[in-house]
């Protein structure tokens, strides 16, 4: 598997993104989507990074810098061609390594209560995630869980 930044022009990476927003529109209302399109993963805050073996795109991830010490993590998502293969634990261990090189003394994401997303948390939760309450600009809504990490 490689890991590279990617400016989100592929044809692979959007369909990819695509795929995770439709995903998203099946578990939680508009108002309660907080996955991003691809212009707004375009933002300079923001280093996304897909997951690659040879041309076959296996997953995407990026890491948005809410200050200089605080990171979030964006758009987590394995093709559904590649689930339980070790995409998504691997780049969340690269993403929190490049969290760590930063400077940042602090990760955190905003996920799913719902079954769908029971994957993802136990992902996070394995990787020293803890629930929290909401960061950033989040407010408390039924259809999110938040999630920290201290580095």
């Amino acid at each position: 598997m490689e890991i590279k930044i990617d400016d989100l022009s592929g044809d692979q990476v959007a369909r990819l993104i695509d795929e995770h927003l439709q995903s998203m529109e099946l578990h939680s209302p508009p108002e309660s989507i907080h996955a991003l399109n691809l212009e707004k993963l375009k933002k300079p805050d923001i280093t996304f990074w897909s997951v690659w073996e040879q041309e076959e795109l296996l997953g995407c991830g990026a890491l948005k810098e809410l200050d200089a010490h605080h990171g979030e993590i964006k758009s987590m998502r394995t093709s559904s061609q590649h689930l339980k293969k070790g995409v998504a634990r691997k780049l969340m261990e690269f993403i929190i390594q490049e969290a760590k090189r930063r400077g940042y003394r602090r990760l955190s994401l905003e996920t799913g209560p719902m079954e769908a997303f029971a994957p993802a948390r136990k992902l996070y939760e394995s990787v020293g995630f803890q629930y929290c309450g909401p960061f950033a600009e989040y407010v408390e809504d039924p259809y999110s869980l938040f999630m920290t990490k201290e580095l």
